[in-house]
């Protein structure tokens, strides 16, 4: 198998195991997205397997024995001769070195974003234990109460009433 071959082969087997699909697919929210992300993944598998088939195997020898019995030996040195002079040139990889920077500062980006994700997340689950505890306590609890817990719209309230500002 040439090098190149057998390295696509070897990092798309690496990558296949490396790869959370299920810690993925509970992400996913929307049935589309659930759609989407099926279709990405059978995608991944399929040409996963074809880079394992096609990739991973040696090509068999010819058997030049056997086509000189059948053919004679005179064509077929010739073609052997011209099969040994005929070189594969090797795969240099100009694309990587090209996109290595832009994918690792995206990289970077998408680590900044998932930061700023999981603080607003949790900031947004503690607005939602802070709304349904006010919505428990709604029906006893005072404005003084409320005030307390919302200072701001205390002195909101309190500056529309010193100004004479009613709402109209």
């Amino acid at each position: 198998m040439s090098g190149a071959g057998k390295k696509v082969a070897d990092v798309a087997f690496k990558a296949s195991r490396t790869i959370d699909w299920e810690g993925m697919a509970k992400v996913l929210v929307t049935d589309e997205a659930r759609r989407e992300f099926s279709n990405l993944r059978r995608a991944f598998d399929e040409v996963n397997t074809q880079l394992q088939t096609k990739f991973s195997q040696e090509p068999e020898p010819i058997d030049w024995d056997f086509y000189r019995k059948g053919i004679g030996s005179g064509i077929v040195d010739m073609y052997k001769e011209a099969y040994d002079s005929i070189e594969i040139p090797k795969y240099v990889d100009n694309v990587t070195p090209e996109y290595k920077p832009k994918f690792d500062a995206l990289l970077v980006e998408l680590k900044e974003a998932e930061q700023k994700s999981l603080k607003e997340s949790e900031r947004l689950e503690k607005e939602i234990v802070d709304v349904q505890e006010i919505s428990k306590k709604l029906s006893t609890m005072t404005a003084d109460e409320y005030f307390e817990k919302h200072p701001e719209l205390k002195k909101k309230f309190d500056d529309e009433i010193r100004n004479d500002y009613w709402g109209y």
